[in-house]
């Protein structure tokens, strides 16, 4: 297999992760008629596969530096496949609880692995388009599971749909474990990474620029994952939308959002090969937090849906400018083992989607409205891009 083919392998795996992963927002209103399920257990059942995900990060990627990424890969697909299926046979909160944790923990592995697959077979002067690639499909991924499961919840019932979802993963998993090989015949030239070659576990955590990536991913992901889960219901009901309209409305931030990743993982990588390769991580990190704290705190202002939906969009253009370079900065700093250090990333970053899912039905019910949350989100991002000023990991 060839890096071209490998990167096009993960462009497919992150759009299957991303519908996997969206489509329950699609279902969170008959789900919740189903199971007798208020907002605040739906938020609980967001949050759940959230956790999940948070928590296995860091051993997925010792995973896949251990044991690499084509069998690690094919298993935890195959996994959460699964547990895909699973989802349509739950009969209670209990047992949907469960299944979207364990959802989360099977999801875990898939951009720890996909980072390892970049480290392996491709220069360091790649990893932002890349990173850009995949990304971009998780999120075309995440904007094509609310019309797909439009179309199915309105075809049959939302067990069944889960189901179907089912079958995409389970051959990605077959396919990508008969072609794909951990290393290349020729690996790519690279220099020795600042902290990878001699970091221990316990590292991570007293790496002041580690700390600093993982503080600012989980304001990325805080940002995003309100795209993922809340952002649907809120302008169906806000707006008072119907199911099929607030579909159509919320692909919109996801599918530019996509173009975010290409656009930022070109910018990356033509920083990284000009006279200001030092700041090809940290710019367009900072631009990204920057944009995404104006479409943020627009959003309070939005006196009809088109303007919400632009809110939207400019915050998740933003988040978005901030994975590729989060990655690519990671992977600087972990080298062989950028499986690990980038699961540590994800690891932070995604106990923010666990908060974000759960923090915005609260405030919402505390405060009377989403006006408060939106607030916080802001200024979140306006601390992350400072951050960025002292995270350096190229010279």
């Amino acid at each position: 297999m060839k890096a071209l083919a490998a990167v096009a392998g993960l462009f497919v795996l992150s759009l299957i992760t991303y519908i996997d992963r969206a489509a329950i927002s699609s279902a969170k209103d008959a789900i919740g008629t189903g199971l007798q399920l208020s907002d605040a257990r739906m938020g609980a059942v967001f949050s759940a596969f959230a956790l999940g995900y948070a928590l296995a990060q860091i051993p997925s990627g010792w995973v896949a530096d251990r044991y690499g990424p084509r069998l690690m890969l094919t298993v935890v697909v195959a996994l959460w496949s699964l547990l895909t299926a699973a989802t349509g046979l739950a009969e209670s909160f209990a047992t949907l609880l469960a299944i979207r944790f364990l959802f989360g923990v099977a999801e875990a592995g898939a951009f720890p692995g996909s980072a390892r697959v970049f480290y392996n077979w491709l220069p360091p002067s790649q990893h932002g388009r890349a990173n850009g690639v995949i990304f971009s499909a998780s999120r075309i991924g995440a904007a094509t599971a609310f019309p797909v499961m439009a179309w199915l919840l309105s075809q049959q019932s939302w067990r069944v749909a889960f189901y179907w979802l089912a079958v995409p993963g389970l051959v990605w998993a077959a396919c990508w474990y008969a072609l794909f090989r951990d290393y290349p015949a020729n690996p790519p030239q690279r220099a020795e990474p600042i902290e990878g070659s001699s970091l221990r576990f316990g590292d991570l955590f007293r790496s002041g620029r580690m700390l600093l990536a993982m503080a600012q991913y989980f304001v990325v992901n805080f940002t995003t994952f309100l795209c993922l889960s809340w952002m649907l219901p809120y302008l169906k009901q806000r707006y008072a939308l119907s199911a099929t309209e607030a579909a159509s409305w919320a692909m919109t931030p996801l599918l530019v959002g996509a173009t975010s990743q290409w656009f930022t993982g070109w910018l990356v990588d033509s920083l990284y090969r000009s006279p200001y390769k030092a700041w090809s991580r940290r710019l367009p990190a900072m631009i990204g937090f920057c944009i995404s704290a104006m479409g943020v705190g627009s959003l309070p202002y939005a006196a009809e849906v088109r303007m919400a939906v632009l809110g939207f969009t400019l915050a998740a253009f933003g988040a978005e400018m901030v994975i590729s370079p989060s990655w690519a900065f990671c992977m600087d700093l972990g080298g062989k083992k950028s499986g690990a250090v980038t699961g540590s990333m994800n690891m932070l970053g995604n106990l923010g989607s666990f908060v974000s899912a759960n923090l915005f039905p609260l405030l919402q019910t505390q405060t009377g409205s989403a006006d408060a949350y939106f607030f916080l989100v802001m200024g979140l991002n306006v601390l992350s891009a400072i951050c960025w000023v002292r995270m350096k990991s190229l010279s």
